[in-house]
């Protein structure tokens, strides 16, 4: 048969190296869809698209690679949109390519089934980019600039729209054998660069805030802990920044920020150097943290820098800045640094132990001994998440979670998505909550065979908004739940189930580990948070 557009979209995602796509299948866009099978793209099938999306998404982040995600018109682009927003605001690189109308009825209400008004309007608030290939000789440089911008700092979603006669008309292109690329790093200016190193050079208490944009900046974690040395500054992680830093680096003082007395040491720096994050509600303690020195504030995304006190502004890639102040600050004898991050090691110890957590840190150990250090976890928005923000040392793995813009449901369609992307096996931790979002996936994960272990804390509700709304109101409103018998449901999929306890919960998903396919672990506990102040 003659080529069609379809085959210069997969022909084009080849040359860019692409392996794995992730989507729905749907009539817009059934050209795309036949053209993978003359292709080697490996094709996963969700069940719905937002976990499409979290799944292009967490594969992103475990291997490194562009997330490509196909969409069909209207429903099926529309409802991905949520999962977008997590991969906007956390920086990572996915390319969406969604189907559209035919090109005579764009535009127009003349009754094309799936047809918006302007679907690319709806999704400019959750991606860096919007086109429209209106031929199919546009398809190989437009597919290879948003594959680009995906990847140039900062990070982020990126949107092409096809209509469905240019996929199915005969291609007006010859074959795609060669694609041209240019991934952007942005360098940070001289001046501010000199600046920085020079507030440094003069602190007495510098201290180092390590955000997500340090661990996804190629070789920011590497710069991170250089210039700690040097500065011998102790360095705080952020949720996303975990992993910047190892645990048991003596300058690291942990990623507990939802505590006060790690707020207090952000506060109290005469110098604090802000790296890959925007200091948004969470990394500040939710507004709590008022720092009184200078902060010098890096970040790939101008729109953060200063956004929520006046800084030093580095506009940059992590890496590249701090390679560049690196270069120019005086190195100092490690005197202070590790006394600093030990000594809030241990008062954040002292505090939890003055409080009614005992089974919380004992879970986080639990799960910690029983998952291979070198695993990549994934967590949803669930009290198990909040703990794991602070407490949860990644070790040689990485440490996914949905912070960033907080939606529920990321953890599972994400972590299977990665156990198939790297092959090997990972961990998702929901609420039975946030479980019902993705239980659907449960079929995927069948269907692929994907080595993933899913942790579902079972409490009978929307557990942290009844721990907020009983804290605040005295009592708690629409949280409580109906939810399915997870370990028949799951079985009813293929996938075998086991209960665990607080007491054997460890070595449950520990076993897991030894196995082959996907695994449900159903966790019945009520779990609380601790106090951060």
């Amino acid at each position: 048969m003659d080529r069609n557009g379809g085959d210069v979209v997969v022909e084009t995602l080849t040359g860019l190296g692409v392996s794995h796509v992730f989507g729905i299948p749907g009539q817009n866009a059934l050209g795309l869809f036949d053209a993978i099978r003359r292709s080697g793209l490996t094709f996963v099938s969700s069940r719905v698209e937002n976990n499409s999306a979290f799944g292009a998404d967490g594969y992103a982040r475990a291997t490194g690679d562009v997330g490509v995600l196909f969409l069909s018109t209207g429903p099926g682009a529309l409802t991905a949109l949520g999962a977008l927003q997590e991969a906007y605001a956390t920086g990572v690189p996915v390319l969406v390519i969604a189907s559209q109308v035919p090109r005579a009825a764009m535009g127009l209400r003349r009754g094309a089934l799936h047809q918006l008004d302007d679907q690319a309007r709806s999704a400019r608030n959750v991606t860096k980019s919007t086109a429209v290939a209106m031929n199919s000789a546009q398809l190989p440089s437009l597919l290879a600039d948003a594959w680009s911008l995906a990847q140039s700092a900062p990070a982020g979603p990126t949107w092409v729209e096809i209509p469905q006669d240019v996929l199915l008309d005969t291609a007006a292109v010859p074959p795609v054998t060669s694609v041209v690329t240019s991934v952007a790093t942005r360098a940070p200016r001289e001046d501010v660069v000199a600046e920085a190193a020079a507030l440094l050079d003069a602190a007495h208490r510098p201290v180092i805030l390590a955000g997500g944009g340090v661990r996804r900046s190629p070789g920011g974690p590497q710069a991170l802990v250089a210039l700690a040395e040097l500065l011998d500054a102790p360095v705080v992680s952020t949720v996303g920044g975990k992993g910047a830093i190892g645990f048991d680096h003596p300058l690291s003082a942990g990623s507990w920020i939802e505590d006060r007395h790690t707020t207090d040491l952000l506060a109290g720096a005469d110098v604090l150097l802000a790296v890959g994050t925007a200091m948004g509600e969470v990394t500040s303690n939710y507004w709590s943290l008022q720092p009184s020195g200078t902060i010098v504030h890096v970040d790939a995304e101008a729109r953060v820098l200063g956004a929520n006190h006046p800084a030093l502004a580095v506009h940059a890639d992590a890496a590249r800045a701090l390679t560049a102040i690196a270069g120019l600050v005086t190195p100092r004898r490690a005197t202070a640094g590790a006394g600093i991050a030990a000594a809030l090691r241990a008062a954040v110890e002292d505090r939890l132990a003055s409080q009614d957590v005992g089974d919380e840190l004992a879970l986080m150990r639990a799960l910690r001994s029983a998952t291979p250090a070198a695993a990549q976890t994934f967590w949803d928005m669930t009290i198990a998440a909040y703990w794991a923000w602070s407490a949860w040392d990644p070790r040689d793995g990485q440490f996914h979670s949905a912070q960033g813009a907080g939606g529920l449901g990321f953890a599972f369609p994400a972590a299977l998505a990665a156990a198939i992307g790297t092959g090997q096996r990972t961990l998702a931790v929901s609420g039975d909550g946030g479980a019902m979002y993705s239980i659907a996936e449960l079929a995927t994960a069948r269907q692929h065979d994907a080595d993933v272990t899913w942790l579902i804390v079972d409490d009978g509700g929307y557990g942290i908004l009844r721990e907020y709304m009983t804290e605040e109101f005295g009592q708690a409103t629409a949280t409580e739940l109906a939810r399915p018998d997870f370990a028949a449901l799951s079985t009813s999929f293929g996938v075998p189930a086991h209960t665990a306890t607080l007491a054997d919960v460890g070595d449950v998903v520990a076993r897991t580990f030894d196995t082959r396919g996907p695994v449900v672990v159903i966790l019945p506990a009520t779990l609380r948070m601790f106090a951060a102040t």
